[in-house]
């Protein structure tokens, strides 16, 4: 169903972007960069979280790691990974298929610094089969994000 609601989002707030899909899993960075043929770190991936009572979404580049230090200054508690079922009850979207757009329930976005490095990203898009191109200021944008600096950056594994 989530494809679905990512197609609608996509429908009603950016027609002119398209949702691509592969028969190819894209469940994780390795696989989504290899599906998609771009390296690690142009894979734009949506960390859900729980800080305290709040659940939210942190977009980051593939190869960057949250730091939690900075997600425990900026947000005030310590950050909890959601658990699988939780992630698909909250977002709408199965885990290794989680992104910001078309979400069941409405919830703050942030994306981190390290997505600026690139001209064009390549979030999920509701399934692990499917994602699209966009530009890092506009996906912030289409969903309201704020921009923060809660990652450590890495080099790409290959």
């Amino acid at each position: 169903m989530s494809l679905e609601s990512v197609r609608a989002f996509f429908a009603e707030k950016a027609p002119d972007l398209t949702v691509i899909e592969t028969p190819m899993s894209s469940a994780t960075v390795a696989l989504a960069a290899e599906a998609f043929g771009v390296e690690p770190a142009r894979i734009a991936k949506t960390l859900s979280l729980r800080i305290g009572e709040r659940v939210v979404l942190i977009v980051t580049s593939g190869t960057s790691r949250m730091d939690n230090k900075k997600v425990k200054t900026l947000f005030g508690g310590k950050p909890k990974m959601l658990g699988v079922d939780e992630v698909a009850d909250i977002t709408g979207h199965e885990v290794g298929g989680v992104c910001p757009f078309g979400l069941k329930t409405p919830l703050p976005v942030y994306c981190d610094v390290s997505l600026k490095a690139f001209d064009e990203v390549v979030p999920a898009a509701g399934s692990i089969h499917s994602a699209v191109r966009i530009t890092p200021s506009r996906m912030a944008e289409l969903v309201g994000a704020e921009w923060v600096d809660v990652c450590e950056v890495r080099l790409a594994v290959t």
